[in-house]
């Protein structure tokens, strides 16, 4: 392989949830490694804090504010992705959420909740966005931000756990259908990051060591401890490798 296999150059990615957390640093770790970025999540100031960073590194970034799981929106959502940066490359399906609620206390308002944005919407913005790669016949990557928790249960978690687990296998699905138009479709299942999404439960001093207890490193992870399996699969250094779940997991699923 010549060159920097890491290399993003002339790519197109677009993030979803992009305004913070995971997403933002995913966004900007794909800009420097040389795509140029759609930015897709509900608040437009966050998407174009974002953008402005992208901007400042030489790279093209294009706004898209975007209810992910209005999912009837999403075709016109890509097509507006390609109009301004033409084409789309890349896929990190990353927005997502978490009720954390004991089973005997799960509401249908908050399992319907967690499974229409984690595993309704990241199917149908695959879809979306694999109909774009199919059509402009240049190939693609896919990569779905999981979670340990779709490979192994937590507490309180049983919509996140259902969802993520569940999402797994949509990667396997369509890594399967879509391997014959060389779009390559693999998945990232994180530990516990800090980030805002996570602070409410991490701050919990017993929830703090339960969790630090299945650690193998002992540290909950950053942002940017996610970004580097992201861009690995976004590029040219993984391609050979589809229908994959990537730990980022600080060893958890290794008990």
């Amino acid at each position: 392989m010549r060159g920097n296999p890491f290399e993003l150059t002339s790519k197109v990615a677009l993030v979803t949830g992009a305004g913070r957390g995971i997403g933002r640093a995913c966004a900007l770790a794909l800009a420097q490694a040389g795509a140029d970025v759609a930015l897709v999540a509900r608040s437009r100031p966050e998407l174009e804090t974002v953008a402005d960073e992208i901007g400042r590194m030489g790279r093209k970034a294009f706004v898209r504010p975007q209810d992910v799981t209005r999912v009837d929106q999403l075709p016109a959502a890509m097509e507006a992705v390609v109009a301004h940066l033409g084409g789309i490359d890349i896929l990190v399906n990353n927005a997502g959420m978490n009720i954390p609620q004991a089973a005997l206390e799960v509401t249908p308002e908050a399992w319907d909740r967690v499974i229409d944005l984690n595993l309704r919407a990241a199917f149908f913005t695959a879809q979306a966005a694999g109909r774009v790669m199919v059509r402009q016949g240049r190939g693609g990557r896919i990569i779905n931000l999981t979670s340990q928790t779709g490979s192994v249960g937590l507490l309180k978690r049983a919509a996140y756990c259902a969802s993520k687990g569940a999402l797994n296998l949509v990667t396997k699905v369509l890594a399967l259908e879509w391997a014959a138009h060389n779009i390559l479709v693999n998945a990232v299942a994180p530990t516990f990051i800090e980030t805002d999404f996570s602070r409410g439960f991490l701050s919990d001093p017993a929830f703090r060591e339960y969790a630090l207890s299945k650690n193998l490193l002992k540290r909950f992870g950053t942002p940017e401890d996610v970004t580097g399996a992201v861009v690995y699969l976004a590029s040219p250094a993984a391609s050979l490798v589809t229908g994959h779940i990537l730990f980022v997991d600080a060893g958890w699923t290794a008990h």
